[in-house]
């Protein structure tokens, strides 16, 4: 492009907001509004325009996918642009720690420890924990390091039903004996580091000269406090900070984002101008009025912007009431099938739901109709049993202190090393610091020096080891791919005959994942920092991108809508809209809101058309049970175009013909169209309504609903039962009582 060419496509807001220059400043972009276009615009702007140096450029977002685009995009623009550090925030948390490992107390070489390491860690640490003790105090130690706490600092905010703080802390020091580091360290630590140490503080506020952070609703309290750090406000320095995000999208508080983060940027930078991206250019009109309808429900936490629909009319959004969940997987389906022959694409659809659990009868009617389908959030490649094993090997190759890594390899395949010799091992390797703390020595060292005192077999075992990581550390070869290293990490161990085995036995395909992670390393160097890299690209950017690639890209996405964020379909099909489901039962307050952003999340990923079903009952978790509609749908019902037997209390229009929505709704209904009966019931027995029974006494409607075609109400009386009825065939030993 030449001159200011790339600037002529903004709009007014977008345009404002890349030229922007001084004071900090909030972009807050509505869905769909073109934020990425913005960011990358304004980086690109900033090298173009006003001759700043990419060098000193940090842009840092969520997901690597985004990374990526962003790069792309400005580079698109001014190929200077590649010279920018744009990287997801873990990822520039890991680059800032292998710069300054020994002021973290980690290995330079140090890897990064996932969930399940963690898991193993924290019951290796406190071996007295159950399995499920493990895990929640795992998600509740990820938690801390998301609000920066440390193990000395008050965690009653976590709200732990055990001494964390003493758990915490003995995790902590069995992590940095290892000297590793996990997905909260790659924050928390840097932020440490910054506040302690001036000089580093200083060399980073004068080599970032512009931070920008994109998705900024999503940020946890770590993630704002090390913004803080690295633009250096507190110090009064002169970097410039531009965030961007929307407030009406944060949906992710269960892995610790904190929406007050974006309420209160301008407050904690002060001088910041906000700039609004109102004017949506993905979804039609109609679309957008549902949205709006949802989200304009919270009250709490919002900084009030309204979008404006680019492209006017579409069809109005369809809201389908259906008997049950398999009727449900039919109906979406028979969808499906009847767009295609209106010249649709499978790749137009995607199916949306609030939990996994949810995807298993659409995978089941999908097979059976023949629709391909891919299930967003499955297992990913990375976490199979053969590819974590393989890891584990070149893990513990770049660190020897890697306890997680030794345990999970150095009996597999077995050598007669059980976890009883391992623990006496790890025993033999602590050391204690001036400070008390312990600290591993290199493991492979420590074998080496107690093999002799071990069982024979395990003493033989144990020298295979030793040899096999001996003789690998021979194979590095900066002309060859580091792919070769890797084949002969898995050949050498004997990973590849094992998993071998379990193919024939279980008729898996483990085998041919291993030589797909070889694969998959080929384009890195054979040195000890190319097998770094290798890992941290592994370990940084693990995302939901693994894809089913026999059926090419043209199949329907089934997905959760946490899963969503940042994604858009032409068609559309929010499923499972009733109360326990969406929203969950225990969501109440500010959960709620979220809840309910999820759902706006959920019909803004729409282009063209939506679809949300409801069910009037549902098979979860083993048992079935009578639903009630969600709140969120009747919030929005004008909306809608209603089809299907809609519950009590929703205005019904007449249920639309096949040939547009599929198969007819009321084809899954066996109840009747004539609603004048019904009517007259709601009127009656509706909530609030005082009654009397010859055999409970005094009672009031507590609840009234639909249940399969029926009108049932639920009463709680003076006594402190509570009965459900159903009036049209009960209504002799009830009688309604006037105030």
């Amino acid at each position: 492009m030449t001159e200011n060419n790339y600037l002529d496509s903004l709009n007014e807001e977008q345009r404002a907001a890349v030229v922007h220059e001084g004071s900090p400043l909030l972009i807050l972009a509505g869905a769909g509004s073109g934020k990425t276009r913005v960011i990358t615009t304004k980086i690109a702007y900033l090298i173009k325009e006003k001759n700043i140096d990419p060098w000193s450029i940090l842009s840092v977002t969520f997901t690597k996918k985004a990374a990526n685009e962003m790069r792309e995009r400005a580079v698109a623009i001014d190929e200077r642009a590649a010279d920018a550090k744009i990287q997801t925030f873990h990822s520039f948390g890991a680059w800032f720690l292998r710069k300054y490992a020994e002021h973290a107390g980690l290995e330079p070489s140090f890897t990064v420890y996932d969930d399940d390491d963690v898991a193993t860690l924290i019951k290796k640490a406190e071996p007295s924990l159950s399995t499920k003790e493990i895990r929640t105090a795992a998600h509740q130690i990820s938690l801390a390091k998301d609000y920066c706490l440390t193990p000395e600092d008050d965690l009653s905010i976590i709200g732990s039903e055990f001494d964390l703080n003493d758990i915490y802390s003995k995790y902590q020091k069995r992590l940095r004996a290892t000297g590793n580091a996990d997905f909260g360290d790659l924050i928390m630590l840097p932020v440490q580091i910054l506040e302690a140490y001036e000089e580093i503080a200083d060399y980073i506020h004068n080599r970032f000269k512009v931070i920008m952070v994109d998705e900024y609703q999503d940020s946890n309290i770590a993630q704002y406090r090390l913004l803080q750090a690295l633009s250096g406000v507190k110090q009064g320095s002169d970097t410039y900070v531009c965030v961007v995000g929307d407030d009406d999208q944060s949906i992710y508080k269960f892995r610790g984002a904190e929406v007050e983060n974006i309420l209160t940027f301008p407050e904690k930078f002060p001088g910041t101008e906000i700039i609004k991206l109102e004017r949506n250019y993905r979804s039609t009109a109609n679309i957008l009025n549902a949205a709006g309808l949802v989200v304009k429900k919270n009250h709490h936490g919002s900084l009030e912007k309204t979008l404006v629909a680019d492209r006017e009319g579409g069809g109005k959004p369809v809201l389908a009431f259906l008997p049950d969940q398999n009727a449900e997987a039919t109906f979406t389906a028979d969808l499906v099938m009847k767009s295609l022959a209106g010249g649709a694409k499978y790749s137009d659809w995607a199916v949306m739901y609030r939990t996994n659990v949810q995807s298993r009868l659409f995978e089941i009617e999908f097979a059976r109709r023949k629709i391909p389908y891919v299930v967003f959030g499955s297992l990913g490649f990375y976490e199979r049993e053969e590819i974590k094993d393989a890891l584990a090997y070149i893990s513990f190759f770049a660190n020897h202190k890697d306890e997680i890594s030794f345990r999970r390899i150095i009996n597999k395949p077995t050598r007669g090393i059980g976890d009883k010799t391992q623990d006496k091992l790890m025993a033999s390797a602590v050391t204690l610091k001036g400070d008390g703390n312990p600290i591993f020595s290199d493991l492979l060292e420590n074998i080496k020096n107690h093999k002799d005192s071990l069982s024979k077999k395990a003493s033989e075992g144990a020298s295979g080891f030793i040899n096999l990581f001996d003789t690998l550390a021979g194979c590095f070869d900066e002309n060859k791919p580091l792919s070769d290293f890797i084949e002969r990490v898995i050949h050498d161990s004997g990973l590849d005959e094992y998993h071998k085995a379990v193919d024939e036995i279980e008729g898996t395909t483990r085998a041919q994942n291993l030589q797909e992670l070889i694969n998959s390393a080929v384009h890195y160097e054979c040195t000890l920092d190319g097998l770094v890299k290798f890992l941290d690209t592994i370990n940084l950017d693990r995302t939901m991108t693994e894809e089913n690639e026999a059926i090419g890209d043209n199949y329907v996405t089934l997905i959760t809508l946490h899963n969503t964020k940042g994604l858009e379909y032409n068609k559309v099909i929010i499923t499972g809209l009733e109360e326990g489901v969406f929203p969950r039962m225990e969501k109440t307050g500010a959960e709620l809101e979220e809840e309910r952003r999820l759902f706006y999340v959920g019909i803004t990923r729409a282009r063209d058309e939506l679809y949300v079903t409801s069910t009037a009952k549902r098979c979860l978790y083993g048992r079935w049970d009578f639903m009630r509609p969600s709140p969120f749908i009747k919030e929005a019902a004008e909306a809608f175009t209603v089809i299907g037997q809609a519950p009590f209390g929703f205005s019904v229009r007449k249920t639309s013909p096949y040939g547009q929505f599929g198969r007819d709704a009321s084809a899954f209904s066996n109840t009747s169209d004539d609603t004048s009966e019904d009517d007259s019931l709601v009127s009656k027995w509706k909530k609030g309504t005082h009654v009397y029974h010859d055999d409970y006494g005094d009672g009031a409607v507590v609840a009234a609903y639909s249940n399969s075609g029926e009108y049932v109400i639920e009463v709680q009386f003076a006594n402190g039962g509570k009965k459900k009825f159903l009036p049209k065939y009960q209504a002799k030993s009830l009688q309604v009582i006037k105030d």
